[in-house]
């Protein structure tokens, strides 16, 4: 446990949603089971193996020592969670959690929930994808793009969309099969002052294929479903399924930008797939994840990969 003890002895107020330790990227032996997430005024601790009590409360004697220097005058308030087979809770260790609570990366709003389930509302691996999508729809639409059209498919709480609006985008369809999500994306453009350019359809893709066509075809076509849902997608039969609709979805020279977060599926798996199913897209790049989500392999850690459609 000493290098998250060190991480907790050194880490700064956190202002934004982030990561704080990763050990899941094998870069600290010992440490393979635990993160450390802050959002802000709340702290999660995660381990994917049982904990001992022991080993919160050295954990939280840390986090409490260090927050008496980052924030003497306010509460420490921080979360267990474990998520070890078999055994899965939830715990408010010290604080509270606001309600509702609302974290900001990036100058952007959102809504999280720490207490219920697993995910929490926003993917903190995902900052730098966010960053990217941001990034290139305002140059596309500084170089003339003012109709400028997004498809964010598997939208869960539609933080892309928020992004891609306040960068200029005139459109985005947001599609997600949950209808809990997809509630939490429209707050969440509700805070971010967002009134207009976003659509919602709370459907399962692979039978929304019309209503998503009838918006396209787009500048921007987002991919980002779960790696395993049993009943929804499971991602090595079905991204298969949605690899052969792009060419159709995608304007002339606009891009697409494809993610799976599947440890045991490397970068190959994407790339072996489009060079079939969608060979006249090109590969662009491969977005960097944020440093602290540093992978020994990064074949394992979260792919996010940028193709392009012939002009």
């Amino acid at each position: 446990m000493n290098s998250l003890l060190n991480a907790i002895s050194q880490m700064r107020l956190p202002t934004d949603a982030q990561r704080v330790f990763h050990g899941r990227g094998g870069l600290y032996p010992g440490c393979e089971h635990w993160t450390l997430d802050a959002f802000p005024p709340v702290f999660v601790l995660t381990s994917f193996l049982p904990a001992t009590d022991d080993e919160l409360a050295t954990l939280g004697a840390a986090l409490a020592q260090r927050w008496q220097v980052l924030a003497p005058d306010q509460p420490l308030n921080w979360v267990f969670q474990c998520r070890a087979q078999g055994h899965v809770e939830t715990r408010l260790m010290a604080g509270s959690e606001p309600e509702p609570h609302s974290v900001t990366e990036d100058g952007a709003r959102f809504r999280v929930q720490l207490l219920k389930g697993q995910n929490h509302g926003l993917f903190l691996d995902m900052a730098e994808g966010r960053r990217w999508v941001r990034t290139h729809v305002a140059a596309g639409v500084a170089a003339g793009g003012p109709s400028f059209r997004v498809l964010n498919l598997f939208a869960y709480t539609c933080a892309f969309s928020v992004v891609a609006l306040q960068a200029g985008a005139k459109l985005v369809v947001n599609v997600d099969m949950s209808h809990g999500a997809i509630t939490v994306g429209q707050q969440n453009h509700q805070l971010n002052g967002i009134t207009t350019g976003a659509s919602f359809l709370a459907h399962d893709i692979f039978s929304t294929w019309g209503k998503i066509n009838r918006s396209g075809p787009y500048d921007l076509v987002i991919v980002d479903p779960p790696s395993y849902q049993k009943g929804s997608f499971v991602a090595t039969k079905d991204y298969a399924r949605l690899m052969r609709r792009l060419p159709d979805l995608l304007m002339p020279g606009a891009h697409a930008l494809l993610c799976l977060n599947a440890p045991e599926l490397g970068m190959a798996f994407l790339q072996d797939q489009m060079q079939e199913l969608a060979p006249k897209l090109r590969f662009v790049e491969r977005v960097a994840n944020p440093a602290v989500f540093a992978d020994v392999s990064p074949d394992r850690s979260l792919k996010v990969l940028v193709y392009q459609a012939p002009d």
